[in-house]
């Protein structure tokens, strides 16, 4: 027993007592207390140790957090000539119509400079947009949109500033060739050009950073319909589903001649086909919310991508993921801007209008776009075309517009030149609010082998 001090029970000595006036001990070991004094001392002090221990595991863990989160954020290269080239137009630039809605430019270099990407060609030097997907993120977050631009489409492209500072003309030409004249922003002010869409945001990626996010997932799975053996492209495969590691798939969406028709229609649906099932694995495999899953998708991501200052931060990265995440597999959409042969080249291609009008008015005001696999074929003679439009055309299914062939490629057209270049891009008013036109393009939620 003790008493309200805490010390033994008992009478204390008395004065002339034998031990009286020293420290009184009880048992084998000075400070001892059968009575619980000690062990209340030493649980006090394994506490304290306990407590100093779990706050050094804690910093040691915010510091290693930290230091990942540093990594990640060292690996993002930001576009500030690109930033700056487009403030310097930027009176002359589309403003945004819908707070809240986001396009993003997302652009893939064929560059061969830099780790991984010698082995695809020799460097010369320059580059150009191997692929180029206008993506549309709806207010809501409840829709995205990603619109292929065709690398062989006809465009006017303004003036822009090569990397040496100087300058080139205005010019009309291929599209992809606006990236190696002058990088993202001259691309970024061609689309803008060409759609009146404001473009918020770009990312850059190259080759090996492609096939590293890939195998970052785990692979991704396909649908193959015949066997392929393309050596150019690295790629040998049965026919059938097939899950793709990074070399593969950067085989399967740069393949032209061993794939499909070998037109670029072909190709564009395939890379469209991929990043559908790239967006289910992504989602299946609860990625983005399972840090450990998630951190080597980042880093192959960050350290390939090329943003403009506003995502050059995992904070701006994640914002954009996040307003993504929830989005269903159904409302993830896919389709090529609507286009036909160009007049001159039919190697080449041009706006169908007035359907990219109609498109590009929809993701200007954020309206709901419909796309599906096959739309319905008229049943009623099919309305007049535009001029100089062919009714045949795959990439707008509307007002008479279909593909009894389900073919995929652009009809030629047998329009004679005129003696003057036409306006391939010139806007043609509709409104958002009249019946969606239906456009040819898949979901992300669309199994390939169905």
């Amino acid at each position: 027993m003790t008493d309200t001090a805490g010390t033994p029970g008992g009478p204390p000595p008395r004065p002339g007592d034998r031990g009286a006036g020293r420290p009184v001990t009880y048992g084998p070991g000075a400070g001892s207390s059968p009575t619980g004094a000690g062990r209340a001392r030493r649980r006090r002090r394994w506490l304290r140790y306990t407590a100093i221990g779990a706050a050094v595991v804690v910093l040691g863990a915010a510091g290693a957090g930290w230091a990942l989160y540093e990594k990640l954020q060292g690996n993002i290269t930001e576009d500030t000539a690109s930033a700056r080239e487009l403030a310097r137009y930027e009176k002359e630039r589309p403003a945004s119509l819908v707070h809240g809605a986001q396009n993003i430019l997302l652009i893939g270099s064929d560059s061969r400079a830099g780790a991984g990407n010698r082995e695809y060609g020799r460097d010369s030097g320059t580059q150009r947009s191997d692929t180029t997907i206008l993506l549309h993120i709806s207010a809501d977050h409840k829709s995205a949109t990603a619109v292929s631009l065709p690398r062989d489409l006809m465009v006017e492209q303004p003036s822009c500033s090569r990397p040496d500072g100087t300058r080139t003309a205005a010019t009309f030409a291929m599209f992809n060739s606006a990236f190696e004249r002058g990088g993202s922003a001259c691309t970024i002010r061609t689309v803008e050009k060409m759609s009146g869409v404001r473009i918020d945001h770009q990312m850059v990626i190259d080759f090996n950073g492609f096939k590293e996010m890939v195998d970052a997932v785990d692979g991704v799975q396909i649908c193959l319909k015949k066997p392929v053996d393309d050596p150019k492209a690295h790629l040998k495969l049965p026919a059938g589903r097939q899950t793709l590691d990074g070399e593969q798939a950067l085989g399967f969406v740069r393949a032209r001649k061993s794939l499909g028709d070998g037109s670029d229609t072909a190709r564009m649906d395939r890379q469209q086909e991929f990043l559908g099932a790239l967006v289910n694995k992504v989602q299946s495999n609860q990625v983005l919310f399972n840090p450990t899953k998630l951190y080597p998708v980042l880093d192959a991501a960050t350290s390939s991508l090329t943003t403009d200052p506003g995502l050059a931060s995992l904070r701006g990265l994640y914002n954009l993921v996040s307003g993504m995440r929830d989005i269903p597999t159904e409302r993830v959409q896919f389709l090529t801007v609507p286009r036909r042969s160009y007049v001159y080249n039919a190697n080449r291609d041009q706006l169908l209008q007035p359907a990219a009008e109609q498109l590009f008015t929809r993701l200007r005001t954020d309206a709901p776009v419909v796309v599906a696999r096959h739309t319905p074929q008229q049943s009623a003679s099919p309305s007049p075309a535009p001029d100089g439009a062919s009714t045949g055309d795959p990439a707008y299914e509307h007002d008479g517009y279909d593909d009894p062939q389900g073919s995929g490629t652009p009809a030629a057209t047998s329009a004679s030149p005129s003696p003057t270049t036409p306006s391939l891009t010139s806007p043609t008013p509709s409104s958002p609010t009249s019946p969606a036109p239906t456009f040819r393009g898949n979901t992300a939620a669309q199994d390939a082998c169905g």
